[in-house]
């Protein structure tokens, strides 16, 4: 009995003596190992270029409903802008591009055009194509007409107006100029190179030419 408690009271402090030594070669690779690379922060996007140079439908729709971002990737929100339009009107590329799809859509017309010299790609829908796959428009050229039906808007016929850059939605109207977004009263801008014309001076009249031209009237007499 004194025997097997000696052979457990000895294994006892052999396995107290280990343990120590065992838990710092474990830790060691991690006190001498290197920190972990600070992570680097999202890449920001690239400003929208405000390119565009006509409205997709009409001088300055109605916008029903504007842009509202999804907090995640598959979150609700709404992906791009829908201008009010009557069915049958002309729809219009924003800027000039090509045409990199033109078809249908779940039941709905879609016309996709890739802005030139940008990595971005507007959508329009429910749009009846007038162009195809492969078409070069111009900045305010026609690429179909707006359909009577297929437009997500309630009450009445919309254009639904999207902007992408890759899988990345975004705001369809940063790509309008503040003159076309906002529009203002008219204003003549000068023209470069070409001088101002001086103003002519304008006489003044002396008191010679407006006594002429209103004459002093005779004064009334004294009253009694």
């Amino acid at each position: 009995m004194r025997r097997a408690m000696r052979r457990l009271m000895r294994c006892a402090a052999w396995w107290a003596g280990l343990l120590p030594a065992a838990t710092v070669a474990m830790l060691a690779p991690l006190a001498w190992a290197d920190p972990p690379p600070p992570q680097s922060p999202p890449a920001r996007q690239a400003p929208v270029p405000a390119i565009g140079r006509a409205w997709p439908v009409g001088s300055r729709p109605v916008v029903l409903r504007g842009w509202q971002p999804p907090a995640t990737v598959y979150g609700p929100g709404h992906r791009g802008v829908d201008l009010a339009a009557p069915p049958g009107a002309r729809v219009h590329a924003v800027a000039a591009g090509r045409v990199t799809f033109a078809g249908r859509v779940a039941g709905r017309g879609v016309v996709s055009v890739e802005l030139a010299g940008t990595d971005l790609r507007t959508t329009y829908e429910p749009v009846r194509p007038s162009v195809r796959k492969g078409d070069r428009v111009g900045a305010g050229g026609v690429v179909g007409a707006v359909e009577p039906t297929g437009s997500h808007c309630a009450t009445t016929t919309c254009v639904h107006w999207g902007l992408r850059r890759g899988e990345t939605y975004l705001d369809p109207l940063t790509l309008l100029p503040p003159w076309l977004l906002h529009p203002g009263p008219s204003r003549l801008l000068p023209v470069l190179g070409v001088p101002a014309r001086p103003r002519a001076a304008v006489p003044v009249p002396g008191p010679a030419v407006l006594s002429r031209a209103h004459p002093a009237e005779p004064s009334s007499p004294p009253r009694p």
